[in-house]
């Protein structure tokens, strides 16, 4: 093939390719750049402007433009490379993508034209003005930074369908979508069959919805199922499907599962319904064992052939943190029980399933309260934990939605009862490290509650594909992510210069989950692409070195984990120590608290017998007041009978002279 090194040194080669490419003329490629990508394109005007100005110290523009915005995070991700390096890096590029380009190039002039200007309107080479009709694609719109709004470019030459028109990465895309919308709604469900996104129910001004709605994601056309009962059958019984909200949407073969979910006349028991996309019909599935009770909000975990569903509130507004199983194969509900402590009863929270054993529960909600709470439960040996965590800190949210890339859990959308959450988590499941794949601005459905969210795979790349939410208003818009699968804390923070090239031109790095050789070495230069001379240079003794930086980078990490190991055998042995010293008080304690406890036995026993004493006492004491007064009134009664004694005497002695007297004789003693 065509290669530029054709007696061609540098830099006149980067500035020959640089014109080809457009850039040699004034016009910042406005002219052969459209051929390319637009992820190509924006590569190339990066490394242009860090090859022909330096590093970027442009301000971020301010007027929403998502042109100027991509060239300027083109530019600015190249950090402080190099300029011979961003030459050599710029003509690499324009061979892998047209390799015959030399001979073909122009003429050009040396001198390089510096451009700077970051403010302009629309840049022809990557949209054009749109088309009156409105009858071609639109091209994706960003998220907007002010006010939600979404500008629309159009590229004339490059029209691509369906997923394939996302080609930025870790960025929020609002693509162009055709058919008729559903309407705006949150709480619903959404699983994805075959490249299609079923929508079912939710909750739309404070109505339940029943619509089953389906996106096919690759034409992105809306289309609505006009869904009918199944026939009865001993497996299945034909049902009219309620409108219902908070329920749970899950993939299951080639067909969606509906689990519970709030309804306006709710049923004792969580009840199972299933769609048959091939038929276009619902059956109500008759399960066994012990329904848990009905429930919305909750989470329902595919794991191999079960069903896990964690939590929820019930139709009286009770939270719940139980935990049932559903066996698929035989539709057997299972209570389970288990060890440690669970999470505290709450709703609106996410679940994801690591190496079909730990269950994760992350998130959600209270009447009061709102968590960010991390929780794991190993389905192996039923016992609830609380590891612990790397990278950022997630804020608290509820009515968010997670969905797992491998072993990346993708967190978009929620609230905190005051807020809508802006920015998009993935959590790595085998390291536990959080990190921020994006932030939106303003008042967008990504930062909304009740959202829901898929995975799909196009062309070998993931997506993330958002519908609906609630943040003040009801939403029906569509938003794709296609994720760089950058899980490492420090690669989303600091966003090297080999993550920067890597998001925004896959073809650089021909995988963005290898292993060393891919990263960016310390001084910020690419390891894969640095090349000295292409055409001096051997390929095996370039091959040579990237393996001993290899083995070298291996060999210090071994060291690194050696070290890091030493050091926590080391706290293993102080923390056995403190453990066994806190025995040895312990048993010293309870020895202490037994002697203790055998004082105050003895001690109440001696109060008893003092009690009963002092009640004898008291008996005897009233005894003797009673005895008192039965002798003060004999005394009473004594002295009362000498008195008349006394009386009756005198009587009887002066009776005598005046019985005389009246002539009465005197009695006989």
């Amino acid at each position: 093939m065509a290669r530029a090194s054709s007696g061609l040194a540098y830099p006149e080669r980067f500035y020959a390719a640089a014109a080809y490419a457009g850039y040699g003329d004034g016009s910042n490629g406005s002219g052969a750049t459209s051929k390319f990508q637009n992820d190509v394109a924006l590569l190339l005007y990066g490394l242009y402007q860090q090859a022909i100005v330096g590093p970027c110290n442009t301000a971020k523009p301010r007027a929403w433009n998502p042109v100027e915005h991509s060239k300027w995070t083109s530019w600015h991700g190249l950090g402080n490379m190099a300029s011979t390096e961003a030459m050599r890096l710029f003509v690499k590029i324009l061979e892998e993508e047209d390799p015959g380009w030399f001979s073909r190039v122009p003429e050009f002039t040396v001198e390089p034209i510096v451009d700077v200007e970051m403010h302009k309107p629309k840049i022809e080479s990557f949209a054009d003005p749109a088309i009156p009709n409105g009858n071609l694609l639109e091209e994706p719109k960003i998220i907007s930074a002010e006010n939600g709004t979404m500008p629309e470019t159009e590229d004339k030459d490059i029209i691509m369908e369906g997923l394939g028109s996302i080609g930025i990465y870790d960025q929020w895309i609002a693509p162009s979508v055709s058919g008729q919308r559903p309407k705006p709604r949150y709480e619903h469900g959404a699983a994805l069959v075959q490249d299609k996104m079923y929508v079912f129910g939710g909750n739309h001004n404070g109505r339940y919805l029943s619509d089953l709605q389906v996106l096919d994601l690759k034409r992105l056309m809306w289309s609505k199922v006009e869904a009918r009962a199944a026939v009865e059958s001993s497996e299945s019984n034909s049902v009219t499907v309620s409108p219902c909200a908070g329920h749970s949407l899950i993939t299951w073969g080639h067909k969606v599962l509906s689990v519970a979910g709030h309804t306006k006349d709710p049923t004792e028991t969580v009840t199972v319904k299933e769609f048959n996309p091939q038929t276009c019909t619902w059956a109500d599935l008759k399960t066994y064992g012990k329904p848990p009770i009905s429930r919305g909000g909750q989470s329902v975990t595919l794991v191999g052939d079960t069903l896990v569903m964690f939590g929820g509130e019930d139709a009286k507004r009770s939270l719940l943190n139980d935990l049932h199983i559903l066996d698929l194969e035989t539709m057997t509900w299972d209570d389970m029980d288990a060890i440690g402590t669970p999470p505290s009863p709450r709703s609106d929270h996410t679940a994801a399933c690591h190496a079909d054993r730990y269950l994760l529960i992350f998130g959600g909600g209270s009447h009061a309260t709102v968590f960010n709470d991390l929780h794991v439960l190993d389905l192996q040996t039923m016992e609830w934990s609380r590891p612990n965590q790397q990278g950022v800190t997630p804020g608290p949210r509820a009515g968010h939605a997670g969905v797992t890339v491998g072993e990346n859990w993708f967190i978009a959308g929620g609230g905190d009862n005051k807020n809508g959450i802006s920015e998009t988590l993935v959590l790595n499941m085998s390291t536990l490290i959080w990190s921020v794949v994006t932030t939106v601005q303003g008042r967008v459905p990504l930062a909304s509650e009740g959202l829901s969210l898929v995975s799909s795979t196009y062309n070998g790349e993931d997506f993330l594909v958002s519908f609906g939410g609630y943040n003040g208003r009801y939403s029906n818009e569509v938003y794709v992510l296609k994720p760089s699968h950058k899980s490492d804390a420090q690669s989303k923070i600091e966003r090297p210069v080999s993550d920067s090239i890597a998001t925004l031109h896959p073809a650089v790095n021909t995988s963005r989950d290898a292993g060393p050789e891919s990263e960016a070495a310390q001084d910020g230069k690419i390891r894969e692409i640095v090349m000295d001379n292409v055409d001096s240079e051997p390929l095996n003794v370039r091959s040579e070195e990237t393996s001993e930086r290899v083995v070298s980078a291996l060999k210090a990490e071994k060291e690194e984990l050696e070290a890091t190991l030493n050091r926590e055998q080391l706290q293993g042995i102080q923390l056995k120590k403190e453990l066994s010293d806190a025995e040895a008080r312990n048993i010293e304690l309870t020895k202490e608290l037994q002697s203790v406890r055998g004082q105050l036995a003895a001690e109440q026993s001696r109060c008893f017998k003092l009690e009963v004493d002092l009640a004898e006492l008291r008996q005897k004491l009233q005894t003797m007041e009673t005895l008192e007064k039965e002798v003060e009134l004999l005394q009473r009664q004594k002295a009362a009978s000498e008195q008349a004694a006394m009386s009756a005497k005198q009587k009887q002695s002066s009776g005598g002279v005046w019985g005389w007297l009246a002539g009465s004789p005197p009695e006989s003693e």
